[in-house]
C-alpha cells in the first residue's frame, strides 16, 4: 500500500471548526479540494500534528476507513486580512508545513444508539486506539463520522500521549492502556481476539520504519528537546516496535474491560 502524501497549498481559508483545544478549519487547497485542516500553530502544536499523521497512517496501513491525509503548506502571507485577531495569530504561528484530512461533505457524527458498526471492524478500531495509545473515540468525543453510509475514522491527536512529557516512553509502550474502558466501539468489539491475530499480520517493523520516516523534519525541531529529529524518530519507532510485539497485553485489558462493561 502506497503511503506517500500528497503536498497541498492552501488557497483559503473557510470557517473554524470550534471543536475540540486545537482549532482546526474547513479550508480550500490549490487542488480544489476541501480540507479539515490541523494547525501546528494549535495547543499541542506540532506533536498533535505527529499523533494525527502517525494514526492516520497506522489505520490506512490496516485498510480502515480513514479521509487522505495530506501535508498543507501555509504561506506567510495566508490570513493578513483575518479579521478574527485569534484565528489570526494561530495563521501566523502555523507558518510552513500543516497536516490536512479530506474534508467528507455531509457527513454526521458517529452516535452509538442510531449507528450501527460490524463486530470485527468496530474490534479493529479498539485495537488501533490502544495500539496508538488514542485517549479519545469515547462516547462524550467519537471521532468517528457516517458518510454515505460508511463509518469513517477522524482525529488521531489525542494518541502517543507519551511525547507530550517525553519520559519513560518504554514504560508507557508496555501499558495496557486502562482507557480503553471508555471506548465507544467496545460494547460492539466481541472479535478481538481476530482483530488481533489481523492486525499484528499486516503490520511489522518494516512497515512502522517507514510510516515513521515519513514524518516531516520540519515537525521534530523541537525547543523543549535537546535530541535531533533522527533520535526523535527512532523513540517513535521503537515505542510502536515494543508495543506490537507485546499486543497481548493491551489486547487481555480491552477483553476484560468488555467482559466488565458487558
Amino acid at each position: 500500500m502506497n503511503l506517500d502524501l500528497r503536498t497541498v497549498n492552501v488557497t483559503r481559508y473557510i470557517t473554524p471548526l470550534r471543536e475540540g483545544g486545537s482549532l482546526p478549519a474547513l479550508a480550500e487547497a490549490d487542488d480544489d479540494f476541501k480540507y479539515v485542516l490541523k494547525f501546528r500553530g494549535a495547543g499541542h502544536g506540532v506533536k498533535a500534528l505527529i499523533a494525527e499523521f502517525l494514526g492516520g497512517q497506522i489505520a490506512k496501513q490496516l485498510g480502515l476507513p480513514v479521509p487522505e491525509l495530506v501535508f498543507a503548506n501555509l504561506d506567510e502571507a495566508f490570513g493578513r486580512t483575518e479579521a478574527d485577531e485569534e484565528i489570526q495569530d494561530l495563521l501566523k504561528f502555523s507558518q510552513g508545513l500543516n497536516l490536512g484530512l479530506h474534508y467528507l461533505s455531509g457527513s454526521i457524527t458517529y452516535d452509538a444508539a442510531a449507528n450501527d458498526c460490524e463486530a470485527l471492524l468496530a474490534s479493529k478500531i479498539v485495537w488501533l486506539d490502544a495500539f496508538i495509545t488514542n485517549v479519545d473515540r469515547t462516547f462524550k468525543n467519537t471521532n468517528l463520522l457516517i458518510w454515505k453510509k460508511e463509518l469513517w475514522l477522524i482525529d488521531h491527536g489525542a494518541s502517543f500521549y507519551f511525547h507530550h512529557s517525553w519520559t519513560n516512553w518504554e514504560k508507557t509502550a508496555l501499558t495496557p492502556f486502562a482507557f480503553i474502558k471508555d471506548h465507544v466501539l467496545l460494547p460492539k468489539a466481541s472479535k478481538l481476539e481476530q482483530a488481533n491475530q489481523e492486525c499484528i499480520a499486516i503490520l511489522n517493523d518494516n512497515i512502522l520504519k517507514e510510516i515513521v520516516n515519513q514524518i516531516p523534519e520540519d515537525w521534530l525541531q523541537w525547543e523543549d528537546q535537546t535530541i535531533t529529529p533522527l533520535e526523535i524518530k527512532n523513540v517513535y519507532f521503537q515505542f510502536l516496535s515494543l508495543r506490537l510485539k507485546n499486543a497481548e497485553l493491551f489486547l487481555k485489558q480491552a477483553q476484560d474491560a468488555r467482559t466488565t462493561l458487558i
